[in-house]
């Protein structure tokens, strides 16, 4: 049985390990969260097992927890780059599924046709606006950018400030409010399914998205020209991966000592 516990707790060391080296390599992936891994012990025993007897089977992973806490924010100058200063997600249609997507990595471009898409082609979802800049619905949809305004003039830079509302400046100086950018949030952001890119997807753990303005209730600013970097503390997962290589290396020298036991007692002879 002793070998089966320390398996348990290798498995789990190496787990551990496997969790800490994906934050380290994603220390300076913008919008990533840091991950950590939660163990739990086993035990097996019945009505009739005596308590004070019951030594255990070992540890197992009970989950795997994602730290949603704000990363540092680092200036670009870009326009397009955009950092939430609080709680929310930017979420991002899949131009093809029509999917929804969730991120806090901003990194935004404007295409040939106008649509603002992040990195891999997902359309920024953003509230209709009126001619002042006035939300008119409470449904999102694609920000696209007129190229040309009702004069002809073309489209010359886009600027959003920190109420989200995303402007388009033409050649000719004038200027028109195209959309604000729906921040989501959700009950449980713990329960969200992390599907790579610095992306996730609503669960049912998660619950549904709640779609809102930036800058109301928990909805934090939009800061332009900027990016919210990996919130992995380098220092702080050096000292984990310290600490995780033990364990695995204890477990280990554990297997070994009950192999040694084991072989004594075969050798035994009478």
């Amino acid at each position: 049985m002793s070998f089966f516990t320390s398996l348990s707790g290798l498995k789990n060391a190496e787990m551990d390990l496997r969790v800490i080296s994906h934050n380290i390599a994603n220390a300076e992936t913008a919008g990533f969260k840091k991950s950590s891994a939660q163990f739990a012990d086993l035990v097996a025993s019945g009505s009739a097992t005596d308590p004070r007897r019951t030594a255990g089977i070992g540890a197992t992973v009970s989950a795997i927890t994602q730290d949603f806490a704000l990363g540092p924010l680092e200036q670009t100058g870009r326009s397009l780059d955009l950092a939430i200063d609080g709680d929310g997600f930017f979420a991002l249609a899949n131009p093809v599924s029509g999917d929804v997507s969730f991120t806090r990595n901003g990194n935004f471009r404007l295409t040939a046709t106008g649509e603002m898409q992040d990195a891999t082609g997902n359309v920024l979802q953003a509230f209709p606006v009126d001619a002042a800049g006035n939300p008119t619905s409470t449904t999102p949809g694609n920000v696209i950018v007129p190229l040309t305004n009702g004069a002809g003039s073309a489209l010359a830079n886009v600027t959003i400030n920190s109420r989200g509302i995303v402007n388009a400046a033409y050649s000719d100086g004038t200027t028109d409010p195209v959309g604000q950018i729906a921040l989501a949030t959700f009950a449980a952001p713990n329960g969200l399914r992390a599907i790579g890119q610095t992306k996730w997807q609503a669960s049912g753990d998660s619950g549904a998205p709640v779609f809102g303005n930036p800058g109301i209730g928990n909805n934090g600013e939009m800061i332009s020209g900027a990016l919210e970097r990996s919130n992995v503390d380098l220092a702080e997962e050096m000292v984990s991966l310290l600490t995780a290589q033990r364990n695995f290396q204890a477990n280990a020298r554990a297997i070994d000592t009950a192999t040694q036991i084991s072989q004594t007692v075969l050798n035994l002879r009478q």
